[in-house]
């Protein structure tokens, strides 16, 4: 069985390296595009608008779960209160037809020193994760129905494998 969610464990086992920011990486004061690592999640066009978000939430917190130092620093605001850290390094979300995203998770999965996180359809078809399980483990790759996936590796081999893709209107 193909492996559909990677955890920064299994991405060292593969790679012998996990994929991630060192601490002395971290750069919030810097533009994220200085940020050595891009992370980009690509949903489904065909999605309507509330299982797009769904989609790209899930792959997201696959994403912030596996890839360490991801999330900045907590934000405190003016009365106290605590705002738990966000991607330092930003997250472009963007779109590509349905069938396009089992070549481009394939893609990234070939490539060295990339992360990929994906949400097959079966995630949003059963209620009970086991159920999903399950169905994963009976379908290919290819039969999956991806609905999106998320890549976080260098910004020129992330640029490669999702080109020109438009933005998430």
């Amino acid at each position: 069985m193909e492996r559909t969610n990677v955890t920064a464990e299994d991405q060292q086992a593969i790679t012998g390296t996990p994929v991630g920011f060192a601490p002395d990486e971290i750069r919030t004061a810097e533009p994220t595009r200085s940020a050595r690592l891009k992370w980009v999640v690509v949903v489904a066009e065909e999605l309507p608008p509330g299982r797009a978000v769904n989609a790209a939430v899930c792959v997201a917190a696959a994403t912030s779960r596996a890839v360490t130092g991801l999330l900045g620093p907590d934000a405190r605001d003016a009365d106290g209160s605590v705002h738990p850290g966000l991607p330092w390094a930003g997250c472009t979300v963007l779109v590509a037809p349905a069938a396009a995203l089992v070549a481009l998770r394939a893609k990234a999965a070939a490539a060295a020193d990339v992360f990929v996180a994906d949400m097959p359809e079966a995630a949003q078809t059963t209620r009970v994760y086991d159920e999903y399980l399950a169905a994963v483990a009976g379908a290919t790759g290819e039969d999956l129905g991806l609905l999106a996936v998320g890549v976080v590796g260098p910004r020129n081999r992330v640029d490669r494998i999702v080109g020109r893709l438009p933005l998430l209107p």
